[in-house]
């Protein structure tokens, strides 16, 4: 089921009436989302990925656009009648009923003509239970189950009714670091097998880029950008995105473009042809330092953490507004025990952003 949003805006009230300041949450959010693919809706804390994730589930009222499952216009329909599934970060399971119950709760609602027989009924809530791999724990009851097996129970409920849109808010933010990493690996699964159009909301970009077809990053309620995760990695649209995607984060350094080169500190490091003359924010991926004798950037030396296949190399620079830059460099390579190491700078990790407005400058 494709989804499409138009112009979508959520504005709350001021809580302190005589401030009056409203609260713009989603403003004049305009995308769409392909059928039958994972969605990663991205952003820190307060940036109304949330918020959107609840509007398309009909939970929130937008202020102001529309949204449509298909052709359909369902901005005004009730979250019943949207054919969504919906997993919260707390699970909300019922604890007085079992596992099966739970399951099984959903399409227990169901009314009219789309009421089903005791026998349907079961058979979908052992499919959706088996989906999940929890077909074995069904007479359990949710203090019985660890984190991962709620969650998963919470996702069999979300599938049971055999939904168009399949929405996921923060679902492993309670798990462990080993369970975060099994869940999302089975939620891209399920979501393989079933082809059901799947939004994924979360603050963690490791997770997003892992398990997504696109990534959507938000700030402020304003999209910043959209994409494939790893084009958004190598061709980020401005500084916010740049430096919310990757770990280690991108290195930031204060720059300037000086007769087609730049600049950091008193070193020309790169060419930068096309670029006018002006003060900039440059941002450097950790893998786009390649140690080098003659290398134009001239860093002091902290510290060489080896990882195994790749050494993590740390480093400081007068032109650095990061406390410490970290390069990732490959362990055959030799960092000589010095009070500085010098590196040459791939010009694809390398981007120039306004110093200003923060936007992106080509080169």
């Amino acid at each position: 089921m494709k989804v499409v949003l138009q112009n979508l805006t959520k504005i709350f009230p001021s809580r302190n009436k005589k401030a009056n300041e409203e609260v713009i949450a989603v403003n004049d959010f305009t995308f769409e989302i392909p059928d039958g693919k994972l969605i990663g809706l991205l952003g820190p804390s307060g940036c109304g990925k949330s918020t959107t994730l609840y509007m398309i589930s009909g939970l929130q009222k937008p202020t102001g656009g529309r949204i449509f499952f298909g052709d359909d216009d369902v901005t005004e329909l009730s979250p019943e009648n949207r054919g969504i599934g919906l997993v919260f970060q707390n699970y909300a399971l019922y604890p007085h009923m079992t596992v099966k119950q739970n399951i099984l709760f959903p399409l227990q609602n169901l009314k009219g003509a789309d009421k089903m027989d005791k026998d349907v009924m079961l058979e979908r809530a052992y499919q959706a239970a088996k989906l999940v791999q929890i077909d074995e724990l069904m007479d359990r009851k949710p203090s019985e189950l660890s984190g991962g097996q709620q969650q998963r129970v919470a996702i069999a409920r979300a599938l049971v009714k055999m939904p168009k849109v399949l929405l996921l808010d923060e679902p492993l933010s309670n798990l462990d670091a080993r369970l975060r990493l099994q869940t999302r690996e089975e939620i891209r699964r399920i979501q393989k097998e079933t082809g059901i159009t799947t939004i994924f909301v979360t603050h963690d970009q490791e997770e997003a880029m892992s398990i997504s077809d696109m990534i959507v990053v938000m700030k402020l309620g304003v999209l910043q950008q959209i994409g494939k995760p790893q084009e958004v990695y190598d061709d980020p649209a401005n500084l916010f995105v740049a430096k919310f995607l990757g770990t280690p984060p991108i290195n930031v350094f204060a720059g300037e473009v000086k007769g087609g080169k730049l600049y950091l500190g008193e070193d020309a490091v790169l060419d930068v042809p096309g670029v006018d003359d002006r003060k900039v924010t440059v941002g450097i991926r950790p893998e786009g330092f390649v140690p080098a004798e003659n290398g134009a950037m001239v860093c002091n030396l902290s510290n060489v953490e080896v990882m195994g296949r790749d050494v993590s190399v740390v480093s400081t620079h007068p032109a650095s507004l990061n406390p410490q830059i970290r390069s990732i460099v490959d362990a055959d390579n030799k960092i000589a025990d010095a009070a500085t190491v010098r590196f040459a700078l791939k010009p694809h990790k390398v981007f120039l952003f306004d110093a200003e407005t923060e936007e992106r400058i080509r080169f």
